[in-house]
């Protein structure tokens, strides 16, 4: 029988943040590219690697994807230009999950890989008074499934590994956080959170 959990670490994009692919689809039907283009292209990892590392700037990395772009240069900033400005939105269920852990007296931190952008999303989200703590891979300079990653964020947050719940929509993120020691759960929506309130051992 695991420990309960005291804490919990929860994914930003797919969990907490969704994203509607048609603001993406308007661009690339636009700007004449194939479908999924900006969203393969930005994933190469080459660059997205440096991007969630801190190694180089969301500015820099958007620059590296508009230079790949089958495109005139003019033409293919403004396409990413125009496929950045829709950030997302905030899940409403996985949100007020977060709200009754906090409330059971369990600490919570966004645990996501990002870029230095991460923050004012977040602010303009709604989502950092929604947390203790932002655990961001560019800020720590190392990115999930990396076992140091979620080393840091254990130390972070407090709490050995054992008694920290991971929460992600990634299969080979949680399988790096269950190698790490942490109770690791694949989020594909709200129908499992009674699960989740026992091994925070919250009240029904």
């Amino acid at each position: 029988m695991r420990d309960r959990a005291r804490a919990l670490l929860i994914d930003l994009d797919g969990v907490l943040r969704r994203w509607d692919p048609a603001p993406m689809i308007a661009v690339e039907v636009e700007h004449g590219l194939k479908p999924a283009a900006l969203l393969e292209t930005a994933m190469s990892w080459d660059i997205y690697r440096p991007a969630m590392a801190g190694e180089i700037t969301d500015a820099e990395w958007m620059k590296l994807v508009a230079d790949r772009l089958p495109l005139p240069g003019d033409q293919a900033a403004a396409a990413v230009a125009a496929w950045q400005a829709y950030r997302g939105e905030v899940d409403p269920e996985a949100l007020a999950f977060v709200r009754e852990v906090r409330a059971g007296g369990r600490k919570v931190a966004i645990a996501t890989n990002a870029t230095d952008r991460l923050r004012g999303d977040l602010d303009a989200l709604g989502l950092t008074a929604e947390v203790d703590l932002v655990l961001s891979s560019w800020e720590l300079k190392v990115h999930k499934p990396a076992p140091e990653y979620f080393e840091q964020a254990c130390q972070a947050i407090g709490e050995l590994p054992k008694h920290v719940l991971f929460v992600d929509d990634d299969d080979r993120v949680i399988r790096g956080a269950r190698s790490a020691g942490l109770s690791g759960y694949r989020w594909a929506g709200p129908e499992h959170v009674p699960y989740l309130r026992k091994v925070l051992d919250l009240p029904e």
